[in-house]
């Protein structure tokens, strides 16, 4: 089933980008309206270059917006906000990672991270309605501190259980519920009936 939405989504992939089998993927080709932000040309690690793609996309894009960011793409996104006004209608931060403590070996090291601009994890609140969904066993990032970037934002947490990183290597794939989080973002904007 389809699902319309007047407000644009714009999908912000994590570092490893836009992935076939993601649950990102999927979630837009069901949504009429939506673009997906692409990865830099160059610099990808560089959180000036992810905020400036997230950008560029959201200056080619007329009237209201709805973000559905996953992983890397969520701290580019609380990125963004910091740095740009734009109204945005509401955002879906799904499984956000600590990039504040030592990730997993094959993820970017904390000298990684805050030489190329991404530490320390902005902890303001967002200037639009947002809802974090978190994992309680994200190799990525642990759930007390999820919880607590959730609270510094002003986000609604939505804890989803032991659902890993949210990404193909945990099993998602299709992940239905991102479709019900994305209609209360669009039905809360007016985007949608209630």
């Amino acid at each position: 089933m389809s699902l319309t939405a007047s407000p644009t989504v714009v999908i912000v992939p994590g570092l490893r980008d836009h992935v076939p089998g993601h649950w990102q993927t999927i979630l837009g080709d069901k949504i009429e309206n939506t673009r997906t932000v692409p990865p830099p040309e160059t610099d990808r690690l560089s959180c000036d270059a992810q905020v400036a793609a997230l950008d560029e996309v959201l200056s080619n894009v007329s009237g209201p917006v709805v973000l559905v960011a996953h992983s890397a793409g969520v701290m580019s996104t609380v990125h963004w906000a910091q740095r740009h006004q734009r109204s945005i209608k509401g955002a879906l931060l799904a499984a956000p990672p600590d990039f504040d403590t030592l990730l997993p070996e094959g993820y970017p090291s904390p000298e990684a991270l805050r030489e190329n601009g991404w530490t320390p994890t902005p902890r303001t609140p967002l200037p639009f309605p947002s809802i974090v969904a978190a994992s309680t066993n994200d190799p990525l990032a642990d759930a007390d501190r999820v919880a607590g970037l959730a609270r510094a934002w002003g986000s609604r947490l939505v804890v989803l259980g032991p659902v890993g990183h949210l990404n193909p290597a945990s099993g998602y794939g299709e992940w239905p519920r991102a479709e019900e989080l994305v209609r209360e973002l669009l039905r809360a904007s007016g985007g949608l009936p209630t």
